[in-house]
């Protein structure tokens, strides 16, 4: 029996101090291969031209995601942090932590024509996502949706993000034991 994306990332998963902890699958090579192969597997078919990934995780996800479409990766930073050239930017709706964020994307990195999709280890309230997305069709470009290891986000804002994919429901989580 063949051990699937779903399988490895629930392997993989630990609660430590109350927060979701995903950082063990980057350590795992088999791991990290099937969960992103599975991340992009429902978009292989999109004809996508560039994945993006939000800072730090969505970093990492979003850039293997990228290799493994065999299109471009445009990183979206967090904060204040070095990011030259003309941006788009945009502060997200409060997080589940009732954080607001202020993203960033580069505004030559997307145009007419691409066929975009955000890779992210976890999507909760989906502000973050929103607002990227916004920056998104601002670049003039399509976007096509999210893929994450955890959806744990409600039916009723789907409608705002279109296509979500995840490869775990927050239900299928191990209880926390804080």
């Amino acid at each position: 029996m063949s051990t699937t994306a779903r399988d490895l990332a629930l392997e993989h998963f630990r609660w430590s101090g109350g927060h979701a902890d995903v950082w063990a699958i980057f350590r795992d090579a088999r791991a990290l291969a099937a969960v992103v192969g599975g991340l992009v597997e429902p978009f292989r078919d999109e004809q996508i031209t560039a994945v993006c990934g939000i800072e730090s995780r969505g970093f990492l996800l979003g850039g293997a995601a990228a290799v493994a479409l065999g299109v471009g990766f445009v990183p979206i930073r967090k904060g204040e942090g070095l990011f030259p050239g003309n941006k788009v930017v945009r502060q997200s709706s409060p997080d589940y932590r009732r954080l607001r964020h202020t993203l960033r994307l580069q505004r030559s990195s997307l145009g007419p024509g691409d066929r975009v999709l955000l890779v992210d280890d976890w999507i909760e309230t989906g502000s973050q996502a929103a607002a990227v997305r916004s920056m998104v069709e601002e670049c003039a470009a399509t976007w096509v949706g999210c893929s994450v290891i955890v959806d744990q986000f409600t039916d009723a804002p789907k409608k705002i993000l279109g296509t979500i994919r995840g490869l775990l429901a927050a239900q299928e989580l191990p209880p926390c034991e804080s």
